[in-house]
C-alpha cells in the first residue's frame, strides 16, 4: 500500500509525470467520475513503480493487490461523506483525498495515500481539510476538448524547456516539480500560484438544452460501441479497431468543442 502513496508522490514532483497524472486533477469537481477521469499515457510510466514487486510479490497477490487499491481509490472521490471518526488516522479517506485534488496553496503536494494516510503523516505530506478546497488544476484549462485535455501538458513542458539555454536545464524542465524555475528549488516556487479567494466557480460554458440532450445521446452512442469493441476487441481485425477507436476519439473530441462552443 505504500508502494501507492510514493508512485502518487513521484507523479506530482516529476513534471514528465505528472504530465500524465494532471488529467485525473484537472476536473473542477469532486464525485466519482473524477474517478473515472484518467490518463491515456499513464500506463507507459506506472509500471515501473511496480516494478521491484516483482522481485517479491507472486504475480497472483500483486493482481488481487491492484485491483482492491483500484476499488478502494474509487469510492474516495466524494463530497458526501465528511468525517470517518477514528478510520480518519489511518485509513486514506474522502476528507484527506479532497485536500489531495484541490488548488489552494495548503492542498499542493499533501496527501500522496492511495489507502493508508500514516505514510504522510510519517513522511510530513499531510494535510488536514481547512478551508474550502477548490478543485482543479492551479491553472484551470479551461475546455472539454479531451486530446488537448489529454496532452496540452505535454506541449507546455516542451515550450518551456526551449526557454532555457543550458541544457540542463532543459532536462530539468522534466525531471524536477511542474513549478519549478533555474535558481528554485526542485519543487519550484508556489508563491506564485493563482491566489485562492474561495469564490472560484468551474468552468461551465453556456449552451442549449437541444445541444445538451444531442451531446448525452451521442456519448450513449459512444459508450456503446466502446462496449462493443472491448468486449470483441480478440475478433477484431486490427484495421477495425484502429478504425474504431479513432472513430471514438473524433467523436469525443468533436462533443468537446460542442460543449465549449468553439
Amino acid at each position: 500500500m505504500h508502494s501507492q502513496g510514493s508512485r502518487s508522490a513521484w507523479k506530482a514532483e516529476v513534471s514528465v509525470l505528472w504530465a500524465a497524472h494532471q488529467v485525473h486533477h484537472s476536473s473542477e469537481y469532486y464525485n466519482l467520475t473524477t474517478a473515472l477521469r484518467q490518463s491515456l499515457t499513464q500506463q507507459f510510466t506506472s509500471w515501473i513503480f511496480y516494478l521491484p514487486m516483482a522481485l517479491v510479490v507472486p504475480p497472483s497477490i500483486f493482481a488481487v493487490h491492484i485491483q482492491l487499491n483500484l476499488l478502494y481509490q474509487f469510492w474516495i472521490h466524494t463530497e458526501l461523506i465528511n468525517d470517518l471518526g477514528p478510520l480518519e488516522w489511518i485509513f486514506n479517506t474522502p476528507k484527506h483525498h479532497r485536500v489531495h485534488h484541490g488548488r489552494n496553496l495548503y492542498c499542493i503536494d499533501k496527501n500522496y495515500g492511495g489507502v493508508l494516510i500514516v505514510w504522510d503523516r510519517l513522511f510530513g505530506t499531510f494535510a488536514p481539510e481547512s478551508d474550502k478546497v477548490i478543485y482543479g488544476l492551479v491553472y484551470p484549462i479551461n475546455t472539454f476538448e479531451i486530446l488537448y485535455v489529454q496532452l496540452h501538458y505535454y506541449f507546455y513542458l516542451w515550450r518551456k524547456s526551449k526557454t532555457f539555454k543550458k541544457i540542463s536545464n532543459k532536462l530539468l524542465t522534466f525531471l524536477n516539480g511542474p513549478s519549478w524555475r533555474p535558481g528554485k528549488p526542485r519543487l519550484g516556487d508556489h508563491s506564485k500560484n493563482p491566489k485562492i479567494t474561495g469564490k472560484e466557480v468551474p468552468y461551465n460554458p453556456s449552451w442549449s438544452l437541444p445541444l445538451q440532450v444531442y451531446v448525452v445521446l451521442h456519448f450513449l452512442l459512444v459508450l456503446r460501441t466502446y462496449h462493443d469493441v472491448f468486449e470483441n476487441k480478440t475478433m477484431l481485425s486490427q484495421l477495425t479497431i484502429v478504425g474504431m477507436t479513432s472513430y471514438i476519439l473524433l467523436t469525443l473530441t468533436s462533443l468537446g468543442f460542442i460543449i465549449d462552443q468553439s
